[in-house]
């Protein structure tokens, strides 16, 4: 099994000399206009003690028109053409539970892991926050990771504005631990991703929440190609630890805690 390939679907470029030019990652245009609206340069966890689930059922699967398919490394697929892809139907058990008192009334928030949060790797990081040892195929191997700059920051104010989800597509056994943030927050891996196309996606529709108030974080388009107008897009993270993406996000999520629905100011957000 392929080291990488259990942890992330995007590919750190520093790693991949191979990569043929032109095909690095590519940003939506609601990630452009974010970072434009933020005013700021993009060059490019773990987690603290915060924070201290009526739930209706999203409606019918219908078909929906989607952005170009994305390949595991970010990356559009041939012909970059717009398709109608079916979305699933709902699961008939959701995956989240019904809401807590805490949080009843919140909007909720997935959030992503790898490369959002925090990296991973199976090369050796001398600045690594964790190290984690993680046993495939019968052989312990170490997973460096490394925490994204002002995460406990974004993620302590995340945890009072929403009903927070951590939902990753690397396998659980490799996700770093934290248990404070892990028996308190709705946790999820790529067992609970939808296989699609070569990608795993995250299936906003399977949480059990109404969509309309539903929002995922994520640095790959490919994880939330079902729903790319509940995202608000970030880009891929690796070691720069200048990077301020997350702290520049805060006004913007307390503004969207607010809105009715996340969709109008997302919508306007895209169109900027």
């Amino acid at each position: 099994m392929d080291g990488p390939a259990i942890i992330t679907q995007v590919t750190n470029p520093k790693e991949d000399e191979g990569r043929a030019p032109g095909a690095g990652e590519k940003a939506s245009q609601c990630s452009v206009s974010l970072k434009k609206q933020r005013s700021r340069s993009i060059l490019s966890s773990f987690f603290c003690c915060f924070r201290d689930y009526n739930v209706e059922a999203p409606p019918p699967s219908s078909p929906s028109v989607l952005p170009p398919l994305v390949e595991e490394n970010g990356g559009l697929q041939k012909g970059d053409q717009r398709q109608v892809i079916p979305i699933p139907s709902p699961p008939a058990k959701y995956l989240l539970p019904e809401v807590t008192v805490l949080d009843y009334g919140k909007k909720c928030v997935v959030i992503d892991l790898d490369e959002t949060l925090v990296h991973s790797s199976f090369k050796p990081i001398s600045n690594a926050d964790f190290i984690v040892p993680v046993e495939i195929d019968g052989t312990i191997h170490q997973v460096y990771v490394l925490k994204r700059p002002h995460v406990d920051e974004f993620l302590q104010r995340m945890g009072q504005l929403f009903e927070c989800v951590l939902f990753t597509a690397s396998l659980a056994k490799v996700s770093p631990p934290s248990p404070v943030l892990l028996c308190r927050w709705g946790s999820y891996f790529r067992e609970s991703c939808v296989f699609h196309r070569g990608n795993y996606v995250k299936d906003l529709s399977r949480l059990g929440r109404e969509l309309s108030k539903v929002i995922i974080v994520d640095n790959s388009p490919a994880s939330y190609i079902f729903h790319p107008e509940n995202a608000v897009p970030v880009q891929s993270w690796f070691d720069d630890m200048t990077d301020t993406e997350l702290l520049d996000l805060i006004p913007f999520f307390e503004g969207l805690s607010r809105e009715d629905d996340v969709y109008s100011m997302l919508h306007r957000l895209c169109e900027r």
